[in-house]
């Protein structure tokens, strides 16, 4: 069976939706400059396929439109979407594909722009929204500050306090990623009506403790209610793609993808999920939580990765170490490839290692997706 190795792996600077610089910026415009980037550089020839994850969207397959501007029009495009773990799902399934002698060499990722998502209609409703599970008083499927935030943190006995403290250290972490440099090689520019966007705009770096004490909490109804706009994800607009390849081809390798695993629960227990997606993406590549050197768990809200590192006792220094869905924000389909772009990187920049990304997704589910990059 052939191995399937990252031979690319970018992604745009996230923007915050509805004001910051991608205000402006459709999904489409988004994937074309990510994908043409990674792109960059293969042959043309050599490229089967174009996965791109997207939510929310309005239907239609953005991939496609990504690879007729990206100079690929023999390329075909696949939509997909496994909800916010759809990102890590687009990467999986091009690893798949290659790893079953399908392809040679797949593009994918994943694409969200919040600001300019269409809104949708339903038998005459003006606005929306495609529910992710049946709709449940202890799990509402359109309020994921109840079904994963709250519902996380009570199961797991976690205080707004501990929230708080981690939303801070994810901006903190962040903001001294972006200063150091460490996003350097894996953004890259997008031109928008706004002028060139170069950078992730939403890490605060004014945010203290006690500004995250001084926020309300989302439902003051609620007793003892204690998630908040500090301790929960962004909004954001963003893209992130990888190049995966058959690794008989030669070409250059970032990294090589060990295995990968989803989960699911009942969708009050959301936020558990990366505790059960994680061990089981370890296992298939026939490793444990000891070999893991950095792990990305996505801060839908603060309470998700907290509690994956309190079940499976995991070291928090080695996890969200450039910041996550508090600091740097949740493009929801893009995220989860944002996440693999990332570890990549960072694990290059530490001289190699193990990474697992993971992430819950909306109606009960949970992704993880395990990475090596070899040592110089």
């Amino acid at each position: 069976m052939p191995e399937a190795v990252l031979v690319a792996a970018l992604r745009t600077p996230i923007g915050t939706a509805f004001k910051g610089s991608l205000r402006d910026t459709t999904a489409y415009d988004l994937a074309d400059r990510v994908v043409t980037a990674v792109a960059e550089g293969l042959d043309p020839d050599l490229v089967d396929d174009l996965v791109l994850a997207e939510s929310h969207y309005g239907g239609g397959v953005i991939a496609r439109h990504a690879a007729v501007t990206a100079g690929l029009p023999q390329v075909p495009g696949l939509a997909l979407n496994r909800h916010c773990a759809a990102g890590l799902a687009a990467v999986s399934t091009a690893a798949a594909s290659v790893r079953a002698g399908m392809d040679r060499l797949v593009l994918a990722g994943g694409v969200n722009s919040a600001s300019t998502a269409p809104k949708l209609s339903f038998l005459g409703r003006e606005r929306w929204v495609p529910p992710s599970h049946p709709d449940r008083p202890d799990a509402p499927n359109l309020d994921m500050s109840v079904t994963v935030g709250w519902n996380t943190a009570v199961r797991e006995g976690l205080t707004r306090a501990e929230m708080d403290a981690w939303a801070l250290r994810s901006h903190r972490n962040a903001v001294r990623a972006l200063d150091e440099g460490r996003f350097k090689h894996e953004t890259v520019p997008v031109d928008t009506p706004h002028g060139p966007f170069e950078a992730d705009e939403h890490p605060r770096r004014d945010t203290t403790a006690e500004k995250l004490a001084a926020l309300k909490p989302l439902h003051p109804e609620i007793e003892g209610f204690s998630i908040t706009a500090g301790n929960a994800c962004g909004a954001n607009d963003a893209a992130a793609a990888v190049a995966v390849a058959d690794e008989r081809l030669g070409l250059p390798a970032l990294a090589r993808v060990r295995s990968w695993a989803s989960v699911a629960l009942d969708p009050a227990e959301t936020g558990l999920t990366p505790v059960g997606a994680i061990p089981k993406a370890l296992e298939r590549s026939g490793m444990s939580l000891s070999d893991v050197d950095l792990f990305e768990i996505n801060e839908a809200f603060a309470s998700v990765p907290l509690a994956a590192i309190r079940r499976l006792g995991l070291d928090p220094d080695t996890v969200n170490v450039n910041g996550s869905g508090c600091s740097l924000g949740h493009p929801v389909a893009a995220t989860g490839t944002r996440m693999v772009v990332t570890l990549v990187h960072e694990l290059r920049r530490r001289g190699g290692g193990v990474g697992v990304a993971s992430m819950c997704a909306g109606g009960g589910m949970g992704s993880a997706l395990v990475l090596e990059v070899p040592t110089p």
